[in-house]
């Protein structure tokens, strides 16, 4: 795959927990070879405990700050960092483990964080699913994404003001 033009590169807040930091280097290799730019959240290595929720936090500020673009959460299974980045405001996290997931979740669903399982995946599947969400491109141009993505917002709108 052909790396993007300069003018498109866009920064990626990247954490992992400590599970996750066994996909460090093959999630960081990915974002460089996508021609994308890490914003490098940590861990560094696994005897610093660091909690998914947290990273989930991290990312998520990054992304609603516009620092970031696009996220990408590495946890032992994926499936707590997903849950936990799901909950912030402005996050559409997907846990992958297929490259038509990743890159279909971001063309039909806007999706802006990629969550990993190091338990679940390995280098190769975590680099191809790296590559796949940061090549793809939300399809603007059909309205029944736009729409159901709409719903979906409305869907957080209704649900946050039920709590109030």
């Amino acid at each position: 795959m052909k790396e993007l033009p300069k003018e498109k590169m866009i920064k990626v807040a990247v954490a992992f927990d400590h599970r996750g930091v066994k996909l460090r280097e093959a999630v960081l290799g990915a974002v460089a070879q996508a021609g994308c730019e890490a914003i490098d959240l940590g861990v560094e290595d696994a005897s610093v405990r660091v909690d998914y929720p947290d990273q989930a936090w991290d990312v998520a500020e990054q992304i609603r700050s516009a620092k970031a673009r696009r996220g990408i959460l590495v946890c032992g299974s994926g499936v707590g960092a997903c849950v936990a980045a799901s909950k912030l405001p402005g996050i559409r996290a997907a846990i992958c483990h297929d490259a038509y997931s990743a890159h279909q979740g971001v063309e039909h669903d806007d999706m802006n964080v990629l969550c990993l399982g190091s338990e679940i995946v390995g280098d190769a599947l975590a680099s191809e699913l790296v590559t796949a969400f940061l090549r793809a491109r939300f399809n603007e141009s059909d309205p029944r994404y736009a729409a159901r993505l709409e719903k979906v917002e409305q869907m957080a709108r209704d649900a946050a003001r039920d709590i109030a």
